[in-house]
C-alpha cells in the first residue's frame, strides 16, 4: 500500500475528520521537497510540524531501523530535523509508526520485486 493508496481510502469514503487521516495527511511534505522548500522558505507551520517529526525520527532511530536510509535521503534533499515542539509526542509518535508501516511495505514490495521465480 502506497502513502496514496493510504490516504485515498480516506478522500473516498471514511472521511477527512478520521484521526488517521489527519496523522497521514500531515506527513505530505516529506515526499515533495519542492513543497518542503517553500514552506521553510516562509517558515510555515507545516514547515515546523514536519521538522519536528524528522527531528523526533533521528532521535529514535534505534526503534524504527529502517528510518537510517529514509533519512538520509531527506537529508540528500535538504530536508532536515529541527526541533519546534509545535507538535504533541503522541502525534509523532503515531506519524512515526505509520512512515515505518510504508517503509515496511516498500520492502516487502521491492522483495517481491526481485524474488527469483522458478
Amino acid at each position: 500500500m502506497s502513502y496514496e493508496n493510504y490516504i485515498s481510502q480516506y478522500e473516498n469514503g471514511v472521511g477527512h475528520d478520521e484521526y488517521r487521516y489527519k496523522i497521514a495527511k500531515s506527513i505530505e511534505l516529506l515526499k515533495n521537497p519542492d513543497a518542503y522548500m517553500q514552506n521553510k522558505n516562509a517558515n510555515s507551520m507545516a514547515y515546523k510540524k514536519i521538522s519536528d517529526l524528522i527531528f523526533y525520527m533521528q532521535e529514535h532511530i534505534e526503534q524504527f531501523p529502517k528510518f537510517k536510509a529514509f533519512l538520509w535521503t531527506l537529508e540528500s534533499r535538504d530536508m532536515k530535523g529541527k526541533y519546534f515542539g509545535v507538535v504533541p509526542e503522541e502525534e509523532l509518535k503515531e506519524q512515526a509508526k505509520l512512515i515505518n508501516l510504508f517503509l515496511n511495505l516498500l520492502y516487502w514490495k521491492e522483495k517481491e520485486h526481485f524474488k527469483i521465480h522458478k
